[in-house]
C-alpha cells in the first residue's frame, strides 16, 4: 500500500468555555447559566484533531498571538497527534476563545472576534504544502493566505498543480457569487441545510451539476443534521441516513464528519463508503459532550457502527 500523504488544516483553534441554561434569552431579557467547563476547539481544529484521532497525518496551521494560552492550544493538538510546527503568530492579536451556551438540545456560538489579518505562511509551510494531499479549510481562511505573493484562486490552483486537493467547510454560510475564485477546483464543498440554502436557494442537490461543471467542483456534500447527509458528485446522488442516538452537545458534529470524511477521502475509499464513515462519525460525537467528542480510533467508530447498525434515521 502506497504511503498515506499528510493532510493540512488550516483555520480557528480556541478556548471554548461552556455553559449550560434553561432558556435563551430575548433582547433585553435575562437569564441564568452555569460554567461547565473549558475545552479546546475551533471548527477546523476539531476536524484536524478527528483525522488524528483516526490515525491520519495531521498538519494544522493558525494564526495566534504569544500568550500561555496559545501554547496551551498547541500543546492540546499536539497531545492528540496534530503537527503544529507552522504556526503563525502575531503578538498583537486578542486570545482566541469561544463562549458555548448549551440550551433546548441546541448550542449558541459567541466567538471573540479576532482581526483577520493576512496570513503569511511560511517557505517550509509551502513547500510542505507543495505535495501531494488535503487541505481542508473554511471559506474565510482562503481569503487571507499569501505565499510567494499569490493568493486567492492563484494560490489555491498551485497547490492542486502539485497535487493537493481542496476540502472547504463552508458551514451555515455556504458561499456568495464574489466567493466563486476560491471555489474554483476544489475536491469537495461541505455545507449544512443553511449554508446550501444561501448558497442555491431551493435548487435540487442533482441541480447543480451545471454550476459544478462550470466551476471544476468535483463533489458538493449537503449534511442534514440528525437524518443524515447527501452528495452529488456530477454523476450520482449519494444519501447516507443518520443514526439514532441520545444527544448531548451537537458542538463538532459538522467538524467531526468532515474530519473523518477527509480522512476516509485519504484511504482512497470511495464517496458512499467515505459518507458512511463521516456520518458514524459525527453521530456518535454528539452523544459526548465537548467540541472534540468526536475525537476516536477506527476501532471505536465501527464499534459504534456495529452497536447502533439497527438504528438509522
Amino acid at each position: 500500500m502506497a504511503e498515506a500523504h499528510t493532510a493540512f488544516f488550516i483555520g480557528d483553534v480556541a478556548l471554548d468555555d461552556y455553559f449550560t441554561a434553561e432558556r435563551w434569552p430575548a433582547i433585553a431579557d435575562k437569564a441564568y447559566v452555569r460554567e461547565v467547563k473549558s475545552y479546546v476547539g475551533g471548527m477546523i481544529a476539531n476536524a484536524a484533531s478527528v483525522h488524528a484521532g483516526l490515525g491520519g497525518r495531521t498538519e494544522f496551521i493558525s494564526l495566534l498571538n504569544d500568550s500561555a494560552l496559545s501554547a496551551r492550544l498547541c500543546t492540546a493538538m499536539n497531545d492528540l497527534g496534530v503537527s503544529t510546527r507552522h504556526m503563525l503568530h502575531d503578538p498583537s492579536l486578542a486570545d482566541s476563545r469561544n463562549l458555548i451556551f448549551l440550551t433546548g438540545g441546541e448550542h449558541v456560538v459567541l466567538i471573540i472576534e479576532m482581526a483577520s489579518l493576512p496570513m503569511h505562511l511560511t517557505g517550509e509551510a509551502l513547500a510542505s504544502l507543495r505535495t501531494p494531499g488535503h487541505l481542508y479549510m473554511s471559506l474565510g481562511r482562503t481569503k487571507r493566505l499569501r505565499a510567494e505573493g499569490l493568493q486567492g484562486r492563484e494560490l489555491l490552483a498551485d497547490f492542486r498543480r502539485h497535487g493537493r486537493r481542496l476540502i472547504l467547510d463552508l458551514d451555515v454560510d455556504g458561499f456568495a457569487e464574489g466567493d466563486l475564485d476560491y471555489l474554483h477546483g476544489a475536491e469537495v464543498l461541505i455545507m449544512n441545510q443553511i449554508g446550501f440554502g444561501h448558497a442555491f436557494g431551493d435548487t435540487d442537490l442533482a441541480g447543480i451539476n451545471a454550476w459544478m461543471r462550470q466551476n471544476e467542483v468535483g463533489t458538493v456534500i449537503r449534511t442534514l443534521a440528525a437524518a443524515g447527509a447527501e452528495a452529488f458528485d456530477g454523476e450520482r446522488r449519494i444519501e447516507v441516513r443518520g443514526y439514532r442516538v441520545p444527544v448531548v452537545d451537537v458542538t463538532g458534529a459538522g467538524d467531526t464528519f468532515g474530519g473523518a470524511l477527509t480522512y476516509a477521502l485519504g484511504e482512497n475509499l470511495g464517496l458512499p463508503e467515505a459518507l458512511e464513515l463521516a456520518i458514524a462519525a459525527a453521530s456518535r460525537a454528539v452523544t459526548i459532550e465537548g467540541p472534540q467528542g468526536g475525537v476516536a480510533s477506527l476501532e471505536t467508530i465501527e464499534k459504534f457502527r456495529a452497536e447502533f447498525a439497527g438504528q438509522r434515521s
